[in-house]
C-alpha cells in the first residue's frame, strides 16, 4: 500500500472512533439523574426532563428537579454520597399534593 493510503484510512478509522466516543458520552442529565435515583429504589423508568434549582444549589450540592413519566422528584446531589430525594408530585401532569420522602429504599 502507499503511505497516503495507509495515512488516510489510518485518519478515518480514528475520526471514527472519535465520533463513537461522543456519541456515548452525550448521556443527558435527566437519564444520569434517573439512574442514580433508581440505583437507591426509586422508580423513574422514562425521565422526561431534569431542570436545575440554582436558588436550592449550593457550590458543592447541586438540586435538580427530575420529572418522570410517573413522578417528579427534587434531588440534591453531594459528591460521593447518595443522593437526598424528595418526591414532589406524580409526573407530568403538575400534581405535586403527593410529598413522599421516604419512598425509595434508600432513604
Amino acid at each position: 500500500m502507499r503511505p497516503t493510503l495507509i495515512v488516510s484510512l489510518a485518519l478515518t478509522i480514528a475520526t471514527a472512533g472519535a465520533f463513537a466516543v461522543a456519541a456515548a458520552a452525550q448521556q443527558t442529565p435527566k437519564e444520569d439523574i434517573a439512574a442514580q435515583i433508581r440505583d437507591q429504589g426509586y422508580q423513574c423508568d422514562d425521565p422526561q426532563s431534569a431542570e436545575r434549582d440554582e436558588k436550592a444549589s449550593k457550590p458543592d450540592e447541586a438540586v435538580w428537579i427530575l420529572t418522570c413519566e410517573g413522578a417528579t422528584y427534587r434531588v440534591r446531589l453531594d459528591p460521593d454520597m447518595a443522593a437526598k430525594v424528595e418526591r414532589l408530585g406524580n409526573g407530568k401532569n403538575g400534581d405535586d399534593t403527593g410529598n413522599d420522602a421516604n419512598q425509595g429504599s434508600g432513604q
